[in-house]
């Protein structure tokens, strides 16, 4: 039986003039987000802003999540089926994603500066497809921001690149100011929500971004069927593995074709487990039912940073 939605999933829709500025300059540029691909909810409210979370290296993942509205490649298996078959695959699924846009990172860099944005979020599709997983466009897109925007604040949001840290290197080594990586939920459901994916793997990223001094970001959802004790394991093993800013939310499903929704957490645990992860040790907690990985960005680093120079002096 389907969940009804609560009221207090109930959101506005502001749009306006700022929506349409943002809307015009991503088609303009030919740039994807993760708000139109991934149904965000708080797209009129960030867009409203000037805001949006950018999305590089195509719009096909490699990957599927069960989770997730991104346009994906069929599974493995699904592929293996048609081949043995002779059966062609469905027009609507992609056959393959394409190459990396060369003039990509030039366009975003644009972007930034027509929106004059302060604070950008970039994420992408994972490429197992690309040797590199994409980790040198992910660079340069770092660089041309920077280049021509100096005074931009820069946030990605990356891919485990099968745990390949020399790729992870590249990334780093452009010099973004915040680096996330998304557990997205507890080790048990990895199988049902995430199959292409490793638990462990991820923490160990998350690790290594630590290691290397960069503020590190991680973000789950809830709502999928966990227990209290499996997040709370979760936010153990985030701190225990450097993460600095910690983002938990509501799982809403996009489709029928995705996971079901099992509970609509109450506010009041969100509380809780805001309270909780402070608790453990986790430097800065955003959580909500309406709180996403790059929701509230800015205000996280800002605040984080503050917290920073308080505790030095």
């Amino acid at each position: 039986m389907e969940l009804r939605k609560p009221d207090w999933l109930k959101i506005n829709l502001p749009g306006g003039t700022q929506c349409r500025t943002v809307k015009s300059v991503l088609s303009h540029h030919h740039l994807h987000t993760v708000c139109d691909e991934a149904r965000c909810p708080n797209k009129e409210e960030c867009w409203s802003n000037k805001t949006a979370t950018f999305m590089i290296l195509g719009d096909v993942c490699t990957r599927n999540c069960r989770f997730c509205n991104v346009k994906s490649l069929p599974p493995p298996s699904l592929l293996k089926e048609l081949r043995r078959t002779g059966t062609p695959p469905s027009p609507h699924l992609p056959s393959s994603p394409s190459l990396p846009l060369s003039k990509e990172p030039e366009g975003l860099a644009e972007a930034v500066s027509l929106l004059e944005l302060k604070y950008v979020v970039v994420t992408c599709v994972t490429r197992d497809d690309l040797e590199d997983g994409g980790a040198e466009h992910w660079a340069l897109c770092i660089e041309a921001i920077r280049a021509k925007n100096p005074d931009c604040k820069i946030e990605v949001l990356i891919s485990d690149h099968q745990g390949r840290m020399n790729d992870i290197q590249t990334i780093l080594d452009a010099k973004p100011d915040v680096v996330a990586h998304n557990l997205e939920t507890v080790i048990r459901l990895y199988p049902a929500a995430r199959p292409q994916a490793n638990y462990q793997r991820s923490l160990d990223v998350l690790k290594y971004i630590s290691d290397a001094g960069f503020i590190t970001k991680t973000g789950v959802m809830v709502g999928l069927g966990e227990k209290v004790d499996e997040v709370d394991e979760l936010m153990r093993d985030t701190k225990a593995h450097g993460v600095d800013i910690f983002t938990i939310g509501q799982y809403l499903q996009p489709t029928k074709a995705h996971l079901s929704v099992v509970e609509y957490v109450h506010p009041d645990i969100f509380a809780e487990y805001k309270d909780m992860a402070l608790a453990i040790g986790l430097k800065h907690v955003e959580s909500g039912p309406l709180v996403r990985s790059s929701y509230h960005a800015k205000e996280s680093y800002e605040s984080l940073r503050a917290d920073l120079g308080s505790a030095r002096t």
